[in-house]
């Protein structure tokens, strides 16, 4: 791998980061899924996706450091937007997609993010624990835990000049009141729990960031998420088989269990 400057964008100016650019191939699952891919590292290596409930799971492991890696296939450039718990990995504010301060990738770009953006030169690395210990937590912010997101929104095309006829006229707007969504108080916070899969920000680490405009269109391209669980949790949930098949196998076969056999002697190599 190569370093390089990256750049996080929206609609006006926001922050780039050192990331790391994967020139080597990448792994066939990755390519197949489509112009955008979001994946799960730990110790270098995509996590396993599993399919249910209408999601996509991967399995946790509790206090073990893990990367995402977000590639874009195309060859136009794009900005993501990319939360953790709900929180923008670049502030870790809570915000709508659109208005979120986001990566930039060029085409056929790969970037991995290590962990939280915490100043222009410094972050501090995601790390898989439980809701009473998580970021989201620490900040007062838990309602979204469990879930990784990326919002990809493709750079604006200059538009054509309008053509301006006689006697016409743009239509004004005025600003309406408030919709009950955004009048509305937070919702409460659940009681966490220390056995349900969260985000830590962990050991700092070297990461440099600047800012640039990027031009965005109004509209994400697309939307991916990842639900993690720990094994438990995702037995629980019906996305991992439950073992009681296989331990009902396992007592079987103890029960088969026997001391000895016919009467045999220990084979002899040499014969």
């Amino acid at each position: 791998m190569t370093s390089s400057r990256q750049v996080l964008s929206g609609k006006i100016a926001l922050v780039l980061a050192v990331l790391w650019i994967t020139s080597a191939a990448l792994p066939v699952a990755a390519i197949d899924r489509g112009p955008y891919s979001l994946e799960i590292l730990v110790d270098g290596i995509p996590l396993s996706e599993h399919a249910a409930r209408g999601k996509t799971y991967i399995e946790a492991t509790q206090d073990h450091e893990y990367s995402i890696r977000v590639t874009n296939h195309t060859a136009r450039r794009i900005a993501v937007a990319l939360s953790v718990d709900g929180l923008n990995t670049i502030d870790a504010k809570t915000t709508s997609a659109g208005k979120a301060s986001k990566w930039i990738l060029s085409p056929h770009q790969t970037i991995t993010l290590d962990g939280w953006q915490t100043s222009s030169t410094t972050a501090r690395r995601f790390f898989f624990t439980t809701e009473e210990e998580s970021y989201g937590a620490w900040l007062g912010r838990a309602s979204n835990l469990g879930i990784i997101s990326a919002a990809v929104f493709r750079e604006r095309l200059p538009e054509p000049a309008p053509i301006i006829r006689p006697n016409s006229r743009e239509g004004g707007r005025t600003q309406g009141e408030k919709s009950k969504k955004d009048s509305a108080p937070p919702a409460p916070e659940a009681e966490l729990s220390d056995d349900l899969a969260a985000t830590g920000i962990g050991r700092e680490l070297d990461h440099q960031v600047r800012q640039v405009r990027f031009e965005s269109e109004s509209s994400p391209a697309a939307v991916m998420e990842l639900r993690y669980e720990y094994h438990e949790t995702l037995v629980r949930l019906g996305v991992l088989p439950r073992p009681y098949a296989q331990r009902k196998r396992s007592l079987q076969r103890r029960e088969r269990a026997r001391g000895f056999e016919g009467m045999e002697f220990a084979p002899d190599p040499w014969r």
